[in-house]
């Protein structure tokens, strides 16, 4: 697997992980998932996304998700995002809801999140690739370590960061990032079952621009 893949500024700080036993073993599997006849989410134009999108040197929020969308059309490589025209998927419809509500912003007319991570906002998911209609179907294959050393690299990197993690999976993904350093702002998952208890109201768009004013910095424009 070629280092290009990952975009700008990435390959420096994982193109070595590319080569790993395990991620030539990841490889393996999803050529033998798709010989099989098993479609597999996002296209694999799109598996690396999240990197290609957002250069490393621009990196200033971190959103973490879980694993693709594993229903037809939904995937793009961008945690919680979908292609324009697609109908919005629960969680990310809570998502702008509480964006709607925190900013203000009018209600967007798509749910493609590709404007945030061209402004710095890294979306990666843990898992980068799923079978269809199968949630879940390619976590413990290997992406797991290739994007815990990701959170790694950034959490070491020599920018504070903003790291947005919603919900207990995301919440433990990133239990090691240093936060004398980086914010953390940690709320419940954005789903139906959880949004309730505590998403709904956790400002968060809000409080990371805030918190990067405070540094001089400049907010990231969450228009859609």
């Amino acid at each position: 697997m070629s280092a290009e893949v990952l975009g700008e500024g990435w390959p420096a700080l994982l193109g070595d992980e590319l080569q790993q036993p395990y991620m030539r073993e990841l490889s393996t599997f999803l050529r033998a998932e798709k010989s099989a006849g098993q479609r597999i989410y996002p296209a694999s134009a799109q598996i690396f996304r999240a990197y290609q999108a957002t250069p490393a040197a621009q990196v200033r929020v971190v959103i973490l998700g879980q694993d693709p969308y594993h229903g037809a059309g939904q995937a793009e490589g961008l945690c919680f995002s979908v292609p324009a025209g697609v109908a919005l998927p629960p969680s990310l419809r809570n998502i702008l809801k509480e964006w709607h509500d925190d900013l203000g912003h009018a209600w967007p007319a798509q749910g493609s999140l590709h404007a945030w991570s061209q402004r710095g906002v890294l979306l990666l998911n843990s898992v980068l690739t799923v079978a269809e209609g199968r949630a879940g179907s390619h976590q413990g294959r290997g992406w797991e370590r290739f994007t815990d050393r990701t959170m790694q690299v950034l959490n070491a990197g020599p920018r504070p960061l903003v790291f947005l993690l919603w919900g207990s999976y995301a919440h433990s993904k990133g239990a090691f990032i240093d936060t004398q350093r980086h914010l953390v702002l940690r709320a419940p998952h954005p789903s139906p079952l959880s949004a309730h208890r505590g998403f709904f109201g956790c400002r968060h768009f809000s409080r990371c621009n805030a918190w990067l004013e405070q540094r001089a910095e400049t907010g990231i424009d969450w228009r859609l």
